[in-house]
């Protein structure tokens, strides 16, 4: 089993793999293997396998491309999360968890075979230069990027560069004959874990945080006081999805929520000494009532915040059972300059729980473990989700919790299945709703003007059933004719989908959430409880 695996074998594994290539390197000559006596006793077996093969295998082979191999397969066997990060992946790794990176500054989509700016990023240099949504980037200085199969890695490696570079945007604009070319200096864009924040009535606020990054303390700390400025009492945080992130943003989450000196989460491993992370000030918010919400993509930090909120009674979990990942792993640098991580302690909840979930040398069952909630039923009855005795925990006020993987909601809210229509998941797989969004709102500007927020359009705007026509009509040119019965199963959905993309369309994530959660069962159920 993995769980049972000396966790130190790595680092050996590590840091003599370049030893062992040097001795064998001087200590032998080509067609020739020197045997190093003292191997068995001072170099792993594997060092000795590795200078044979490299000066005895029958073809040239690539030294290093067979080091990163070893070192990747002996990380991933130990746990489902130690892990080998290869040097090109990396700054993409860091970009993501500090918050920012270097480029033009826009959210995209690729329809048909085109590049569609879906929103300039605030603030960002093709903001201030004019770029609009549903702008077509045809052109990228002398590389045609239209219908050449361009992939949104593509987009990325060609978009971004460094801070100050230029690039030569060719646009095609709604109503414009000729190409409009913009000339974006690339710069720091932001990214923010912090989706939205709103009040959705005079005294309950919403959050929704995407992930735990080196930002998210000052993005939520920020945005609780804007909400608590408009008279806020009570708060929804919406933390589904959320795969986690830095343990120090979630511990500055928390320490908004809970009085000085409770509990708040602690690890332990077979070589780390158990450390304790308690609340330490006494937090702006540690009064008002909190709801949160999670789902089965709900992990890491983001079940530290939850298991906390529920141990610690100070608020209500709704959703799904979480992913399940407690394992806490530290990254250390290589010479290659690439990195690894290493899993050295787990996660336990003030109540005692472990947040980790089962595992095995089977990785592929690990991360298909999804997949097994969805045919057994979890993610639709509660009751399909069994428990143990041996599994129990109390909270501080003595409610019965249980352990066994990830963080089990205090309401159970089943996942939203559609309609069993072939017509709608074919709809979906052709990202045909976002596609009659943009013609929409191109057709329709000057209606869509007459709205100042997103919250009023929320309120006012309504998909007619001469907007459904629409959309079925133009389904049908993309080949798919459905039955009335098909469309009207599907009307419902069907309408709230195209809402809210009109409203993202015009106001971004705020207007997307808005008319999302209008009509979203763990929303709804949060509202019941505060």
């Amino acid at each position: 089993m993995a769980n049972n695996l000396n966790f130190k074998s790595p680092l050996i594994i590590v840091g003599l793999l370049t030893i062992g290539m040097l001795i064998g390197k001087y200590s032998a000559t080509k067609q020739q293997y020197v045997y190093l006596s003292n191997s068995s006793d001072t170099f792993p077996a594997l060092i000795e396998l590795l200078n044979y093969v490299s000066y005895n295998y029958v073809d040239d082979i690539d030294l290093d491309s067979l080091q990163e191999e070893v070192i990747t397969s002996t990380l991933e066997s130990l746990d489902p999360h130690s892990s080998y990060i290869p040097l090109k992946e990396l700054k993409e790794i860091t970009e993501t968890m500090t918050g920012n990176f270097d480029g033009i500054g826009v959210e995209f989509q690729i329809l048909d075979d085109t590049i569609i700016v879906v929103s300039p990023i605030s603030g960002g240099p093709s903001q201030e230069k004019g770029i609009r949504a549903g702008d077509r980037i045809v052109q990228v200085d002398t590389l045609n990027v239209a219908g050449v199969g361009f992939t949104n890695k593509d987009v990325v490696r060609t978009l971004r560069g460094p801070k100050g570079t230029s690039v030569n945007l060719y646009i095609k604009r709604k109503g414009i004959d000729r190409l409009l070319t913009f000339e974006i200096i690339r710069d720091k864009i932001p990214l923010t874990s912090v989706d939205v924040a709103y009040m959705i009535d005079d005294k309950n606020a919403y959050i929704k945080v995407n992930r735990f990054s080196g930002t998210t303390e000052q993005e939520f700390t920020s945005a609780l006081k804007r909400l608590k400025n408009k008279g806020a009492q009570a708060l929804i945080l919406d933390l589904r999805s959320n795969p986690g992130g830095f343990l120090s943003a979630a511990i500055a989450m928390l320490d908004e929520f809970l009085p000085a000196g409770k509990l708040l989460v602690y690890t332990e491993g077979n070589a780390r000494e158990k450390q304790v992370y308690s609340s330490t000030r006494g937090g702006s918010f540690h009064k008002g009532d909190i709801v949160v919400l999670v789902d089965e993509g709900s992990a890491s930090a983001s079940e530290i915040v939850a298991g906390a909120i529920q141990d610690q009674d100070r608020g209500y979990v709704v959703g799904r059972r979480t992913f399940g990942k407690g394992l806490v792993q530290e990254q250390s640098m290589l010479t290659s300059g690439a990195a690894f991580r290493l899993t050295t302690s787990r996660y336990y909840t003030p109540s005692g729980r472990s947040i980790q979930k089962p595992y095995s040398s089977d990785l592929n069952a690990y991360h298909n473990e999804a997949i097994d909630r969805y045919h057994s039923g979890e993610l639709y009855e509660e009751d399909s989700l069994k428990v143990t005795d041996s599994l129990k925990f109390y909270t501080e006020a003595g409610r019965v919790v249980y352990g066994g993987g990830g963080i089990s909601p205090d309401y159970f809210i089943a996942l939203d299945s559609l309609s069993n229509s072939q017509w709608l998941y074919d709809v979906i797989a052709q990202n045909l709703v976002n596609t009659f969004v943009f013609d929409y709102v191109e057709n329709n500007t000057a209606k869509l003007t007459r709205y100042s927020s997103a919250e009023q359009f929320c309120e006012a705007f309504v998909i007619t059933e001469n907007i459904l026509d629409d959309f079925v009509t133009y389904a049908k040119t993309k080949g798919l004719k459905p039955s009335s019965a098909q469309v009207e199963s599907a009307k419902e959905w069907l309408q709230l989908r195209l809402k809210a993309r009109i409203a993202k369309h015009q106001w971004n994530d705020e207007g997307l959430y808005r008319v999302i959660n209008e009509q979203d069962d763990m929303l709804i159920k949060a509202l019941d409880l505060l």
